[in-house]
């Protein structure tokens, strides 16, 4: 969208242009209207003069003061003879009727010629003075361009004076901006601006209450997320132990027991699932951005979870250059890669085999978690990045427990490291091969 101060500066421009050019219009028939009218008494005072300063009734032979081409006369007897001229007039009469005083415009030499005709009664004589007409327009346009011109060459230095004007106007926009733009991911307290406009009182109040809404909503949602972290783990740990003294009983077997303990360790995980993914805030997690090296991260990681792999007689190897340093948050990271590596752990089946690698490529960190489990069909391989979308429904055709979280986890994690997630078939294990591309540092 265009902003407003162009918007403000092209419709007031518009506005001045098209009211200038109305009144110039206006204004420069009107000229030509009067400039019309103060050369016919040019003409009319010009006869006059002739009539009181010249008595001559004598023909005169030789051409009499030399007039520029704008304005010439004629002096003629009531017979027709022609007495004087100046030196620009022509040697006959212009006019085919019979004379008769007043403005009259004629045809002559391929001109159209605008004459004042007075009778001397007196000396019984006809004065004619006259002009072409194309020469008297010459000579207003120019009297009324040179009017018009100031104010046509003001317009650009309105256009400046307007931007200014507009700039300075919208000052206290552009400093809301700035404050908003500069608060942080927590930072919830009103605004407030210096030598604060009218317009913007309103404004400000909503966008204060909408921050105070947000704090409040925000206190809430940290509350709830304590509160059920708490109050869910609790009770799941709790149903475990009796889980376990329940198994130990002598009348109660193993597989009556099964479903029960299947029931609580799949809502164990799904409450896990997410808490981790509403923990991971995307402007939170920006503020506590930090060069990491990726394979130190990864082997924390796998020792933390390697008895998992140890249960299933699994083998997890992990091939990674000593240092490959990324900018990012990093409990997020950890996530991302327990999320990967437990999710290869859950699908390979007992003594598959497992390889996590770390490579510097360009400007680029790879991380590939490969496995020989069953893998992903490609039509799946953007769904599985949906909130609890698992391939096959409910139950996975492994039977293994799941809840479809956790590639939506890695999806959201990456985003905010501006991370790239692609899913595809390892050429060296035959499983599923995940690829997340970070920027490196």
């Amino acid at each position: 969208m265009r902003s407003i101060r162009t918007f403000l500066l092209l419709t007031l421009l518009a506005t001045i242009t098209a009211v200038t050019f109305l009144s110039l219009l206006l204004g420069y028939r009107s000229s030509l209207a009067k400039t019309d009218a103060l050369f016919d008494e040019r003409l009319k005072n010009l006869a006059s003069i002739i009539v009181h300063a010249n008595h001559d009734l004598t023909p005169r032979v030789e051409k009499t003061l030399d007039l520029k081409p704008s304005v010439f006369f004629q002096i003629w007897s009531h017979d027709g003879v022609l007495i004087a001229r100046s030196g620009n007039a022509p040697e006959h009469q212009m006019f085919n009727s019979q004379l008769s005083e007043g403005f009259h415009d004629e045809n002559y030499a391929d001109f159209r010629w605008r004459t004042y005709i007075l009778q001397d009664r007196l000396f019984k004589r006809w004065v004619i003075t006259g002009e072409r007409i194309d020469l008297r327009y010459e000579i207003a346009d120019k009297i009324v361009l040179s009017a018009i011109k100031p104010t046509v060459m003001a317009i650009p230095l309105a256009a400046f004076i307007i931007w200014l004007t507009v700039g300075f106007g919208l000052k206290p926009l552009r400093e809301l901006t700035t404050q908003l733009g500069d608060k942080k991911a927590d930072d919830l307290s009103a605004i407030s601006i210096k030598q604060q406009p009218k317009e913007l009182e309103q404004l400000l109040i909503t966008i204060n209450d909408l921050f105070n809404r947000l704090n409040d909503a925000f206190v809430r949602e940290q509350q709830f997320s304590a509160d059920a972290a708490h109050e869910l783990r609790t009770p799941i740990s709790s149903l475990k132990v009796q889980l376990h003294n329940l198994m130990s009983t002598k009348d109660i077997t193993d597989g009556d027991l099964e479903p029960l303990k299947e029931g609580v360790e799949r809502m164990g995980h799904v409450i896990e699932q997410i808490l981790s993914l509403y923990q991971h805030s995307a402007d939170q997690a920006a503020q506590q951005m930090e060069p990491l090296n990726l394979t130190d991260i990864a082997k924390m990681v796998i020792a933390n979870e390697y008895m998992r792999f140890e249960s299933k007689q699994q083998r997890i190897s992990l091939n990674a250059e000593p240092v490959c340093l990324i900018k990012g948050n990093e409990f997020a990271l950890e996530s991302l890669l327990q999320n990967l590596i437990l999710n290869a752990n859950k699908y390979t089946p007992a003594k598959g085999v497992i390889s996590v690698n770390i490579k510097s490529k360009d400007n680029a960190v790879m991380l590939c978690v490969e496995d020989s489990g069953p893998g992903i069909v490609e039509e799946d391989r953007v769904r599985v990045f949906e909130r609890f979308y698992r391939v096959g429904g409910d139950r996975h055709a492994s039977g293994i427990l799941g809840c479809g979280l956790g590639l939506a986890i890695v999806q959201h994690i990456s985003t905010f490291h501006g991370a790239k997630v692609e899913l595809a078939v390892s050429a060296e294990l035959g499983g599923l091969n995940v690829m997340v591309e970070f920027p490196a540092i």
